[in-house]
């Protein structure tokens, strides 16, 4: 079943408790999402609040993907550049499809709903996101149009012994 998207959806309890637990479960399902297993859904309430305060302030667009039910199934944000010289790209990051979805096609189609709202933002001629290499992600982002543009390798430290590269990828919109 297609997810169903929408962009910057009033922010709920209900949408902050759904993307809490779609966070947990991502990390916990071995995502590279900014935490390392395992995490409850308070253990990434922080950095969401951060993320909605940011989307609050208008400086931050946020896409929310919904399932048949309801509840929140993906997500991704997209932040805009305060140095006028950069205004006219964004990065998108904590890019989230939730474990038991995954393999239907709904991280392509998340990829293509964050193109489209960015196409839909006046100004806007790229997307930049970078993502922890070693996971294959590469070549999915590859095959959503992206294109890789630079890799800091080893910067990523999953454990003190497993360093990932750190890779950007960069899509024109133009």
């Amino acid at each position: 079943m297609p997810l169903s998207f929408e962009t910057d959806p009033a922010i709920t309890r209900e949408l902050s408790d759904g993307l809490s637990s779609l966070w947990a479960d991502v990390t916990n399902a071995d995502g590279a999402v900014g935490f390392l297993p395992p995490v409850t859904p308070e253990d990434v309430r922080p950095d969401l609040l951060t993320h909605l305060a940011a989307v609050d302030s208008g400086r931050t667009r946020m896409l929310i993907g919904r399932d048949g039910t309801g509840a929140v199934a993906a997500s991704a944000f997209l932040a805009f550049n305060a140095h006028r010289l950069k205004r006219h790209w964004c990065s998108v990051y904590t890019v989230m499809v939730h474990p038991g979805s995954q393999g239907q096609g709904h991280g392509r189609d998340l990829m293509s709903a964050v193109e489209k709202a960015a196409r839909d933002i006046d100004g806007i001629t790229a997307l930049r996101l970078s993502c922890r290499g070693g996971l294959g992600l590469e070549r999915f982002y590859v095959s959503c149009g992206y294109r890789e543009v630079g890799r800091l390798p080893g910067a990523i430290m999953v454990s003190d012994d497993d360093f990932r590269d750190d890779v950007t990828f960069w899509l024109s919109l133009t």
